[in-house]
């Protein structure tokens, strides 16, 4: 799962890399105040796309032959890295991904997580699998928006005199969830709403 563009970036790096290392920050945002991020999400993608023997042989085969169908090429798809990480790495993709804690209030413009390979042959690991990570900007987006919301409802609670934050009167209550009606699929739901 990546950005096709990314299937010939193998290629792309100097003779003799070994390992790459990269970090997610959230760059900031325009609305006056909103100067934090909720870090939030990482951990689903983790466990439904990453953990445990998810390159098999099959697999290889299956992407080899959409990747010589898309690009009319049977070269651009680098088998080689993606067997050695079958056969010498167990399936299992040979990473290490660093994070600050789910649900953490982190200034913008902060690292929230880093990855490097943890094989020298899977360098290029790295970045191919940045485009499955970047979809953590959804739930974090959703959680950072929520929170901000929250924080506003109860700022106006108080100047109204509540002060309570939780049900039946208080803020945890007042912020409804209305969002499995509008997005692409039900994957989109539970992580906006969790």
């Amino acid at each position: 799962m990546s950005d096709s563009y990314k299937v010939s970036h193998y290629r792309q790096y100097p003779p003799g890399t070994e390992y790459v290392y990269s970090y997610f920050e959230s760059r900031g945002c325009d609305n006056e105040g909103w100067d934090s991020v909720c870090f939030f999400g990482l951990q689903y993608f983790l466990k439904r796309y990453m953990i445990g023997q998810v390159v098999t042989m099959e697999n290889i085969e299956e992407a080899a032959e959409l990747y010589e169908a898309h690009f009319g090429d049977k070269q651009m798809f680098y088998r080689e890295g993606w067997e050695h990480i079958a056969q010498h790495c167990g399936g299992k993709l040979p990473v290490e991904i660093k994070c600050v804690p789910e649900g953490m209030i982190i200034p913008n413009k902060t690292v929230l997580f880093t990855m490097v390979n943890t094989d020298k042959k899977a360098f290029w690991l790295t970045n191919f699998l940045e485009t499955l990570l970047v979809q953590v900007w959804y739930p974090m987006t959703v959680c950072t928006n929520s929170r901000f919301q929250k924080l506003s409802i109860y700022e106006y609670m108080k100047k109204t005199g509540n002060t309570q934050w939780a049900p039946p009167n208080g803020v945890g209550f007042k912020l409804h969830d209305f969002g499995f009606r509008g997005v692409s699929s039900v994957e989109s739901a539970a992580l906006g709403g969790t």
